[in-house]
């Protein structure tokens, strides 16, 4: 497979979920080998912070990349979008410090790589196949790669909330099968968690339009799935692998988050990194 870039600049507005704040964010053409790259607009000398494993600082309630004291949080839904339409390269300028959160999901991304179009680069891909054992466990948690002859995620959710349960999603990632099945799935949070959480900074922009919120009774808005929760999950994983690069193996997670999904990039990314 041939490298891809945009075939044309995209532009999108709206708030970051966790900052709250606008950000005008634009996808941009990028030559081969450049990778996907976040550019800050907003600060001199428009610093780049390359989107890769080893650049993560922070995965509290969202993947935070950082280089020389710049950082960019939230990336992971927009790179989720970036590894299922097949961007190899993409230059990303945001002039702030998290993309715009769109509908909570991935849509809003894929839609904008669409309507730009993708161009074929006369550079051949460099997949990252797996070709070991990789796991990463904290307690009862844990996400693992093995080999597989394309991207396969198979996640398991655990939640004592009686809304929530025991959820189970396997999926073999094409573009088709995401945009129908993964990149629509909102991420979610409980009621009671929303104070302590802005509290915290976080969540901000967060409302019943980008967040699904449950409570101790019910759901507050409708869901687009009856196990969105465990889909978003799996959208959360391929963001967060994506910073290894264009990764072929089965993904089998439990109970993991962005902690371990960017610990088994980051061990994947130093296994094979030339």
């Amino acid at each position: 497979m041939q490298q891809r870039t945009l075939a044309a600049a995209a532009h999108y507005e709206g708030n970051g979920l966790h900052s709250g704040k606008p950000v005008h964010l634009a996808l941009l053409p990028a030559p081969p080998g450049t990778g996907i790259v976040f550019v800050r607009t907003d600060l001199p000398g428009r610093p780049a912070i390359p989107a890769l494993a080893s650049r993560v600082t922070s995965t509290l309630r969202a993947t935070t990349i950082e280089a020389d004291g710049v950082r960019l949080f939230t990336i992971e839904h927009l790179m989720s979008a970036l590894y299922a339409a097949g961007v190899d390269n993409c230059r990303v300028e945001m002039d702030a410090e998290e993309p715009p959160v769109g509908d909570g999901s991935a849509l809003a991304f894929l839609d904008l790589i669409e309507d730009a179009g993708l161009k074929e680069q006369d550079v051949v891909r460099q997949e990252v196949v797996i070709d070991r054992i990789f796991r990463v466990d904290d307690g009862d948690r844990f996400i693992m790669a093995v080999p597989f002859d394309g991207l396969r995620v198979t996640f398991t959710s655990l939640n004592p909330h009686p809304l929530v349960g025991i959820q189970y999603c396997d999926v073999i990632i094409e573009e088709d099968v995401y945009r129908r099945e993964i990149g629509p799935a909102r991420t979610i949070a409980f009621e009671a968690e929303v104070e302590a959480l802005r509290a915290a900074g976080l969540g901000l922009g967060g409302n019943l339009d980008n967040t699904i919120v449950y409570n101790d009774d019910h759901w507050l808005n409708e869901l687009r799935y009856p196990d969105e929760l465990v889909r978003h999950k799996v959208l959360d994983v391929i963001g967060d692998l994506r910073l290894a690069g264009f990764v072929r193996g089965h993904i089998l997670a439990v109970k993991s988050a962005h902690v371990l999904n960017t610990a088994l990039a980051r061990a994947i990314d130093e296994a094979y990194r030339c």
